[in-house]
């Protein structure tokens, strides 16, 4: 219950200290805006919470401040952020300027981690390792030191504030000498209006250190006592000054009542705060008879303020409750993450880490959670980031060992291929260096700050070497096109004289051939003009009066020499595999039919089925007479 008879006593027997703000949930919640409400009970005003009002306690509630406009923050860009910091800073009393500071960091890191992730995505899309990762922004070395700054300036103003209160502790402790030596010396006639002099020097001094502030308001208190114990002589001045404190005391009980109407709770604890102390410092007693009834109204105001705080805070507190769920939830999920199955791929790394940001985010959005479950839940959700962070770093210390391995065998390929470059035995150094290449493409990733430069390294001493090749394959191409011109006009020529020579024997059709592999060979992509050729020389070789064994291997004759004049072994090697496959398939064959003829030993020779056999195996056996000849004709060849 509050003191009836409030009026005599001094001020701690009225106000009791605070408990402090949710430091721990602010760890957790670091830039959400903290609320202003108190954890008292109904009966107590706090002291510690006049540290955010005005300096001179002579200030009215309705007083003018420094107006701070609104801003959301939540729009601005991170330029706009930096702009709107330093335009804060401008300003005189850093204490007003607080929460817009809080806002402006909660936004600023939000915004800055998202461009951060981006880039770091950017970075890792590019290749690169999540441990080389840098970023570095001049926004944000400027937004470091406007906070440097603002915490530089906070500790000067929050220093003259003390060097202050320290000289306001002399003044006051200065006028309680006055008024002591106005009590052992006062004049009947003055001493009232003196006394009031004196209170009006006191009201104008500002505050003084909490430390201080029991015994000097208890030493004053009780020297204004002893002033109207003596002022009581002369009552006239005594009830002028009794009337004066009532009404100034109905004026702050109206003033508190208002205040039970106003929407904004914690802007009417705020105000209420000043109410009291301008009640219990600036305004002296007033008569007896007055002050239950005036002090009655001014508690119940006070009660009913104090009331709708707490439902306030009682709602705080459901919803921190929900809260506590809700992080949990998240902290699940983060664990979740990593579980029991091991993650040995970069890309779902990167998908991980994404996904442990949004969780990340998503935690500190829910809000704040009740302070017995504060400190349990932050603990929790540090272990789980602590142990993603722990199995995501393990990875990478392996992948940064398998790197060094990699770029240890890219700088051997670099060695290889910076020794072949100037070589100019294109045929057996070309196949080298592709397949160096080949290697190159197959070891993976090196570190970060090694890759441009070995990649530069080993792309020159390549393309040094390809762009030699290339340009004597020009040169070479230039010939091989004007041969292959010639060869076509050739073509063309030999046609005609076909059509028109009625003399055409082996003798002609050969120095037709001869001609044409005097002429030498053709690109790579024009070949096909060969095999028209080809075709031109069969057609003649079916016009001569020949056998057909004798013109089948002509015109193989006519295929192998021309696979070796384009220098193409593997073609011959392959005719050659393939003529053994086929005698081969031959032998056995016969040997199958005339295994089947000793079934039917019994039949007469004109027997259907034992003719159709015995001509089956006459064919194959003329089959593989021409078959062994192009054999014998490979086996003789030295290429």
């Amino acid at each position: 219950m509050l003191d009836e008879n409030i009026e005599n006593k001094p001020a701690e027997e009225v106000e009791n200290t605070s408990t402090s703000e949710n430091l721990k949930e602010e760890k957790v919640i670091k830039n959400e805006e903290s609320e202003s409400a108190l954890d008292e009970s109904p009966e107590e005003i706090t002291e510690e919470k006049e540290a955010e009002l005005p300096v001179k306690s002579k200030e009215k509630p309705d007083s003018k401040k420094e107006e701070i406009p609104a801003v959301n923050y939540t729009e601005l860009k991170l330029e706009e952020l930096v702009v709107a910091l330093q335009k804060l800073l401008k300003r005189d009393q850093l204490h007003l300027i607080k929460n817009d500071v809080e806002q402006i960091k909660t936004n600023f890191n939000l915004k800055f981690g998202g461009l951060l992730q981006e880039k770091k995505k950017a970075f890792l899309a590019d290749g690169g390792n999540e441990i080389d990762f840098q970023y570095h922004n001049p926004l944000k070395s400027q937004y470091n030191d406007l906070l440097f700054e603002y915490k530089i300036k906070r500790e000067k103003y929050y220093k003259q504030q003390k060097e202050e209160q320290q000289e306001n502790l002399t003044k006051r402790l200065t006028l309680i000498e006055d008024v002591k030596t106005l009590i052992d010396t006062a004049e009947p006639s003055s001493m009232y209006k003196q006394f009031r002099e004196l209170q009006v020097k006191w009201q104008a001094i500002g505050k003084i250190p909490h430390a201080n502030y029991n015994d000097v308001w208890r030493t004053y208190h009780h020297h204004v006592e002893r002033f109207y114990d003596l002022l009581h002589l002369n009552n006239d001045f005594r009830d002028l000054d009794f009337k004066h404190n009532l009404d100034e005391k109905l004026k702050l009980v109206e003033r508190a009542e208002a205040l039970t109407i106003e929407p904004d709770i914690n802007k009417a604890f705020k105000e209420l705060q000043i109410l009291h102390r301008l009640w219990k410092e600036d305004i002296g007693p007033v008569a007896k008879e007055h002050r239950e009834d005036v002090w009655g109204k001014f508690s119940a105001a006070t009660k009913i303020i104090h009331n709708k705080r707490h439902d306030f805070q009682k709602n705080l507190e459901s919803k921190y409750e929900d809260n506590v769920a809700l992080k949990e939830a998240v902290i699940a999920k983060i664990l979740n993450l990593v579980g029991e199955e091991k993650i040995t791929s970069h890309a779902i790394w990167q998908q991980k880490i994404k996904e442990l940001e949004g969780m990340r985010q998503q935690f500190f959005k829910i809000g704040k959670v009740p302070r017995a479950k504060n400190e349990e839940i932050w603990d929790a959700f540090k272990k789980a980031t602590a142990n993603f962070n722990r199995v995501k770093n393990a990875f990478y210390k392996d992948v940064k060992k398998v790197q060094q391995t990699n770029l240890d065998k890219k700088r051997k390929l670099v060695e290889k291929a910076t020794s072949l470059k100037e070589s100019t035995d294109w045929d057996v150094t070309t196949p080298i260096m592709k397949q160096i290449q080949a290697e190159w493409k197959s070891i993976g990733h090196v570190p970060r700050k090694y890759s441009d430069s070995i990649w530069k390294s080993f792309k020159d001493a390549c393309n040094y070497y390809f762009d030699k090749l290339h340009n004597v394959q020009d040169e070479a191409n230039k010939d091989q096109i004007e041969i292959f011109n010639k060869k076509k006009n050739m073509l063309d020529g030999l046609k005609s004289q076909a059509e028109t020579n009625d003399a055409l024997s082996l003798d002609l059709i050969a120095s037709y051939v001869d001609d044409w592999k005097i002429l030498g060979e053709v690109p790579y992509n024009m070949r096909h003009i060969e095999s028209k050729f080809n075709k031109f020389v069969d057609r003649l070789y079916d016009k001569l009066d020949l056998g057909k064994n004798e013109v089948a291997m002509l015109r193989f004759k006519n295929l192998i020499s021309n696979y070796l004049a384009q220098k193409n072994y593997r073609k011959v090697d392959d005719e050659q595999l393939y003529i053994r496959k086929k005698i081969d398939e031959i032998n056995k064959e016969i040997q199958q039919l005339e295994n089947n003829i000793s079934f039917i030993s019994s039949a007469t020779d004109d027997n259907p089925l034992l003719k159709n056999v015995r001509n089956t195996i006459d064919k194959h056996t003329d089959s593989l007479v021409i078959w062994k000849e192009k054999l014998g004709y490979l086996n003789k060849l030295d290429y």
